[in-house]
């Protein structure tokens, strides 16, 4: 049964639920634009985290948030790429969705 206020049906209450996803070598398109949005979504969260924090994990001065900002970007990547935290994932599975690719 799917949720009335999630544009996507619920996967755990479909009748298909035991149904495992598709590879997602089929797609590699669709999977690095969700890999992306994870990787941009995860620099935002860690842009966030380290707002606010006294001492430097730079030199310091006057580029030291530019820098942060390079180095939160280059988190995320790593993170993303390393397996992410699901988000792609469910990106991907909605992209594919939205396009009822199965």
């Amino acid at each position: 049964m799917a949720h009335a206020d999630l544009p996507f049906p619920d996967p755990l209450h479909t009748a298909d639920a035991t149904r495992q996803p598709a590879p997602l070598r089929k797609w590699p398109a669709a999977e690095e634009t969700a890999r992306e949005f994870e990787s941009v979504f995860l620099a935002r969260m860690l842009e966030g985290m380290s707002t606010g924090l006294s001492g430097s994990l730079l030199s310091g001065g006057q580029a030291e948030e530019t820098w942060r900002s390079f180095m939160n970007d280059e988190y995320a990547k790593l993170i993303s790429r390393s397996g992410g935290i699901g988000v792609a994932d469910a990106v991907l599975q909605a992209m594919l969705g939205a396009q009822e690719v199965e």
